[in-house]
């Protein structure tokens, strides 16, 4: 089964797909956003400290140690852990600059990832005061520190610009069959996936742009009706029904404009 991504809804891409899912992460991007997170942690830390009921421990130094180990476990570990756990990858630093961590599948991230790379960040980033994540991050294309290759996690970038594929080309020999195909609503994140794997596919590996292919096709064939013709191949039929979806959807809007300009009037038309 193809992994879908980051939202239902939004994204669907290969486990290999590194052209097809969002661009991870730049180096600068991670270190900004941390240094923001670092700040805010080290904010909860004093606060906690100024908060905690040091008079009812006394001078008891078990007690003492007890509520300082406390104190540091919940502000380095747990505060960022519980935050990515519920927001899905986000931190404040992260929700800044539009990054946010996933896995390396594009999945979002659960507790156990969260847990896994709080852990490491406790060695990683508090111990060696961020040098050893600094210089692990500058060694690989995404940017990965060491807990994001313990827990199988990158940081990536949501606010970009991407570019369209190219559109779909009709199969001559499909042409009819689409033409009069009934085509419903299909969702936007399944359209967008199956724009992106006709562009590409020829950058996947046989197996998995076999792979996925197939669960594109099959899931694009719940919204068509009546079949292809068989023997079609299912990359030729994706590439018809996008291309007749296209097709249909520059004639609506083309009927859209016609009727505005009947309505409004081209003097008006031309002041929107």
């Amino acid at each position: 089964m193809t992994t879908r991504g980051i939202f239902e809804s939004d994204g669907f891409v290969t486990s290999e797909a590194v052209e097809i899912d969002l661009p991870a992460a730049s180096l600068p991007l991670r270190m900004a956003s941390g240094a923001i997170d670092l700040a805010l942690v080290v904010l909860v830390l004093v606060a906690a400290f100024l908060l905690s009921p040091w008079q009812l421990v006394g001078q008891d130094m078990a007690l003492i140690q007890a509520l300082v180990i406390l104190l540091l476990v919940g502000s380095l570990v747990a505060v960022p852990v519980a935050s990515e756990t519920f927001s899905k990858g986000r931190t404040l630093g992260k929700l800044i600059f539009g990054l946010r961590t996933v896995r390396d599948d594009t999945g979002p991230i659960g507790f156990r990832h969260a847990l896994i790379r709080g852990l490491t960040a406790w060695f990683e980033v508090w111990l060696t005061v961020g040098a050893l994540a600094l210089l692990i991050a500058a060694t690989n294309e995404k940017a990965k520190r060491l807990g994001d290759f313990l827990a199988g996690t990158y940081v990536v970038r949501e606010r970009v610009r991407l570019k369209l594929p190219e559109p779909p080309e009709m199969p001559e020999f499909l042409a009819p069959w689409a033409f009069g195909t009934d085509i419903g609503v299909i969702p936007d994140g399944l359209a967008v996936a199956v724009r992106q794997f006709l562009a590409r596919r020829h950058e996947l590996t046989p197996p998995s742009r076999a792979a996925t292919g197939a669960s594109l096709f099959s899931d694009l064939m719940r919204y068509v009706s009546p079949p292809p013709p068989s023997g079609a191949h299912p990359e030729w039929v994706m590439s018809a029904v996008m291309a007749e979806r296209r097709r249909r959807d520059m004639l609506r809007l083309e009927r859209d404009d016609r009727l505005r300009a009947r309505v409004l009037g081209p003097d008006l038309l031309d002041r929107r």
